[in-house]
C-alpha cells in the first residue's frame, strides 16, 4: 500500500471528522444545559468558564481516544496488506510471525524471578505460554511499525490545550513557537532530574522556544515554599533565572542557604532577608499553586507545552520528540486545522 493511499485515507478521515464538526459546533454550543433564576446557561458557557476543571476529564478521555486510534491505525494497515496478499489478515500474521520457544534453562531463568512456591514442573506450560505471548507482541509490533513507516502515517489528533491565568517570569520571546511550562517544586527530586533537559532544551531550540517555572511546592516537602519565596525575591532584583539555577544546582533550600545564595548572586541582601522574611512573594506563590489546583495538577514536575499536558519527570529525547511535533503541527496548515477540537 502507498504512501499517498494511506495519507488520503486518514486525510479524508480528518476532514469528514473537521466537516460535521463544523456543522454542528454552532448549535451544540448553544445547547441549553441550565436555567438560574430565569436565565439560560449554554454548554458553550459551561466549557469557557469551568475549563480548568473539566481539563483533566478531557485529558483522559483523549488518552483513551488516541489509544483507539493507534489501535484502529494498526488494523486497518494490516487489513490492507492483506488484501493486497489476497489473503486474511489472520494467515499475514502467520505468514510473518515466527517464534522461537525458549530452551529450559531460559524458562527456569525466568523461572527464578517469579513469585510462586510450586514446582518448575508445574508452572511450565504457562511460564512457555506466557513467553510464546510476549516475543508475539514484541514480533507483531515490529512489523506494524515497518507498515506505518511504509505508508507514511500522520496522526492528525491534538491533545487538549488549557490557558494560564497566574503569572510567571518567562525565560526567551514571548512570541515563541514553543511555549514550555512547568509547575515545579524545588525540593522535588524528580523537578531537579528534570532541570538539566530543560536547560538542554532550551540550549536546542534557542529562539523558537519560552520557558516558564509555576510554583507548586507540594505537602510533603516543607523546604520547598520558602524556596519558591526566594527565587521570586530574587526576581524582583532582576535575578530570577540566576537563583532558580543555583537552587537546583546547590538543592540547599533552609532559609540560611537561601540567603546565603542571594549573597552569592551579588544582590541587595538586605532587601532579600526583609522580602523572604516577611513572605512578600506568599501571594504569588498561592496564585501558582491555586492555578495548579484548579488544573487538578497532582504531582511534580508537570509540563504543558503550548498548552498539552506531559506529565513527570520526561527524558530530553521524550521533551524534544514532542516538541519537534509540536513544531511539524505548527508548519502545516492542514495538520494543524485538521487538529482543532
Amino acid at each position: 500500500m502507498s504512501q499517498g493511499k494511506i495519507s488520503l485515507i486518514f486525510g479524508l478521515i480528518a476532514g469528514t471528522i473537521g466537516l460535521c464538526a463544523q456543522s454542528t459546533s454552532d448549535s451544540i454550543q448553544n445547547t441549553v444545559v441550565a436555567e438560574v433564576g430565569g436565565q439560560k446557561l449554554t454548554l458553550g458557557q459551561l466549557e469557557q468558564n469551568m475549563a480548568s476543571r473539566l481539563f483533566q476529564a478531557r485529558q483522559q478521555y483523549y488518552i483513551a481516544e488516541s489509544a483507539a486510534l493507534e489501535q484502529w491505525i494498526d488494523e486497518e494497515l494490516l487489513a490492507k496488506e492483506a488484501q493486497g496478499q489476497n489473503i486474511t489478515v489472520d494467515q499475514l500474521l502467520e505468514r510473518t510471525i515466527h517464534v522461537v520457544d525458549p530452551t529450559d534453562d531460559q524458562m527456569r531463568v525466568y523461572f527464578e524471578g517469579l513469585n510462586t512456591d510450586q514446582p518448575f514442573e508445574a508452572v511450565r506450560d504457562k511460564v512457555l505460554q506466557h513467553i510464546r505471548e510476549l516475543r508475539t507482541a514484541k514480533i507483531r509490533a515490529a512489523y506494524v511499525k515497518s507498515l506505518r513507516e511504509q505508508a507514511g502515517v500522520r496522526i492528525m489528533f491534538a491533545a487538549p490545550t488549557v490557558e494560564f491565568a497566574a503569572s510567571a517570569p518567562v525565560l526567551g520571546p514571548e512570541n515563541a513557537r514553543i511555549r514550555l511550562i512547568e509547575f515545579g517544586d524545588y525540593q522535588c527530586p524528580y523537578c531537579q532530574q528534570a532541570h538539566p533537559v530543560v536547560k538542554k532544551l532550551l540550549e536546542t531550540y534557542g529562539s523558537k522556544m519560552s520557558f516558564s517555572f509555576r510554583d507548586f511546592p507540594l505537602p510533603m516537602h516543607p523546604e520547598a515554599p520558602k524556596a519558591s519565596e526566594a527565587v521570586r525575591c530574587a526576581g524582583v532584583q532582576g535575578k530570577f533565572w540566576e537563583f532558580h539555577n543555583a537552587v537546583f544546582a546547590d538543592k540547599k533550600l533552609a532559609v540560611t542557604d537561601l540567603k546565603d545564595e542571594a549573597r552569592k548572586l551579588a544582590l541587595d541582601t538586605a532587601a532579600f532577608d526583609k522580602c523572604l522574611d516577611t513572605g512578600a512573594q506568599t501571594a504569588a506563590v498561592a496564585k501558582n499553586t491555586a492555578e495548579a489546583q484548579r488544573l487538578q495538577v497532582t504531582g511534580t514536575p508537570t509540563f504543558f507545552i503550548n498548552g498539552h499536558l506531559f506529565s513527570g519527570a520526561l527524558t530530553y529525547d521524550e521533551m524534544s520528540k514532542a516538541i519537534d511535533n509540536e513544531l511539524r503541527v505548527a508548519s502545516t496548515p492542514e495538520v494543524t486545522k485538521a487538529s482543532i477540537r
